[in-house]
């Protein structure tokens, strides 16, 4: 069983029909009992940074998910559940992430139209699991104006807008996308489909 993280994000439900299509078995995640027994963990997310922190607290899951993930549970960030993942975000100087990763997230330059929407190509810059079989310079669909700007060694592949921002990350057990692959077609699909393949 997938636990989907349900903190009244969007694109929740297009990310649990992606991964039904893909025959994955989820449950939606609203309190810290039902992450008990989860074969993985997907954290989907759309808006502000502080919203979905605050809902995450208000219902007790920061720290059952962090606890979780150092237990050895996977986890697939998605969007705004990549940018939780780090220290924290410009977006919400007052908030923490959840500092799976170290760093800030930031604000894409105001030079280009933000939030930065549609699509745009990515380019590998290491192995990834979730981008097996997906041709380089692929095309996925985002939808954000805040990224990680480090390039730390859990950086596989980045994507340009107004400045290089981390589009997949990987450092073991812990994976995120900065696009949205239940968006994104084919290659998508793949990225899902590749992440159901590396937790068996």
């Amino acid at each position: 069983m997938l636990a989907l993280v349900d903190y009244g994000a969007g694109n929740l439900a297009s990310v649990e029909r992606a991964l039904a299509r893909l025959g994955a078995d989820t449950r939606r995640v609203t309190v810290p009992e039902q992450l008990e027994g989860a074969r993985a963990i997907v954290l989907p997310g759309v808006g502000h940074f502080a919203a979905m922190m605050r809902v995450l607290a208000a219902r007790g899951l920061q720290e059952p998910i962090r606890l979780a993930v150092a237990n050895g549970v996977p986890l697939l960030g998605i969007c705004l559940g990549l940018q939780t993942l780090y220290a924290g975000s410009e977006e919400a100087p007052e908030c923490t992430g959840l500092g799976l990763f170290s760093g800030t997230v930031r604000e894409l330059p105001r030079t280009v139209k933000l939030p930065h929407m549609g699509w745009n190509q990515i380019r590998p810059v290491r192995p990834s699991r979730l981008l097996r079989g997906i041709a380089e310079a692929a095309w996925f669909y985002f939808a954000h104006a805040y990224a990680a700007l480090d390039e730390g060694p859990h950086v596989c592949a980045v994507c340009e807008h107004g400045a290089r921002f981390a589009a997949v990350v990987e450092q073991d057990h812990v994976m995120a996308v900065q696009f949205h692959p239940e968006k994104s077609g084919a290659a998508g699909l793949q990225v899902l489909r590749n992440f159901l393949e590396a937790i068996r």
